[in-house]
């Protein structure tokens, strides 16, 4: 395998990489009452209240449970256990991020690598609108290298899609989608490997909100390889298989650095 070009400080935009993250008491403290918050201590304004068996009107104990009133952990440490669980190749947390939602994680994706105005993005379509409406807001361009649809393979047309990424400087991030959506065809790992074997110094990700539908015959989640490439970076959702939609939670799988 080729040795990786990939270098964070080249692909992440220098705004971003010069930022000092915002903290809070809830990085450093995971017990007691954080003043720093400035919460609600009274609880949510609106409760379900119940009369007990003693008479007292209470709040009830569901919605207590909940802490609606008190502000999560800012880094989902207990989410992202739990998602190792269901994701035992995923190596660490350290490995896991989330998103409301995986569009969240598209925007994210594009804004801290692509400069308005000058960055682009490779798309493949058919495929997910979302790619192509975030890149427009955000000002940055699209490539596009359609998917090889004769007898309807809808795989990748692997030369043209490492020509345009390679000859092109602007190209910051290459999506792939598998399952595809609105294809639903798994995409081959030789071709995803030749990909990230290419020499891309960018991100390559792919989408996998689907993955939970693939047969394990048929092709496995590409999260495996995100030890072996640092480039990849691998999209999934508790929208689909999982039927939470209603909780937005995207997830995101890559190197540490990313």
């Amino acid at each position: 395998m080729p040795v990786s070009t990939f270098d964070i400080s080249r692909v992440i935009r220098p705004s971003i990489l010069r930022l000092e993250p915002y903290r809070c008491a809830r990085d450093d403290f995971s017990e007691g009452v954080l003043l720093d918050a400035n919460e609600n201590s009274y609880g949510p304004a609106y409760q379900t209240r119940v009369t007990c068996d003693d008479g007292q009107v209470r709040v009830a104990p569901q919605v207590d449970r909940l802490q609606l009133h008190r502000y999560p952990d800012p880094k989902g440490y207990e989410v992202k256990q739990r998602i190792l669980k269901l994701r035992p190749s995923v190596g660490s947390v350290d490995n896991v991020f989330l998103g409301v939602g995986s569009d969240e994680i598209i925007d994210l994706i594009v804004r801290i690598t692509c400069q308005p105005g000058r960055d682009s993005i490779l798309i493949t379509p058919p495929t997910y609108g979302m790619y192509k409406v975030v890149a427009s807001i955000n000002d940055v361009g699209i490539v596009k290298v359609p998917l090889i649809v004769e007898d309807g393979a809808f795989q990748l047309d692997v030369d043209a899609v490492i020509a345009a990424a390679t000859g092109d400087s602007a190209v910051k991030v290459i999506w792939l989608c598998s399952p595809g959506n609105p294809t639903g065809t798994i995409l081959r790992e030789a071709d995803v490997r030749r990909v990230l074997d290419s020499g891309f110094s960018g991100v390559v990700v792919v989408d996998e909100a689907y993955v939970d539908f693939v047969r394990a015959e048929r092709g496995e989640s590409y999260a495996r390889l995100v030890a072996e490439y640092p480039g990849l970076f691998v999209m999934q959702t508790m929208s689909k298989s999982f039927g939470l939609a209603g909780i937005r939670l995207g997830v995101g799988i890559g190197g540490r650095e990313i």
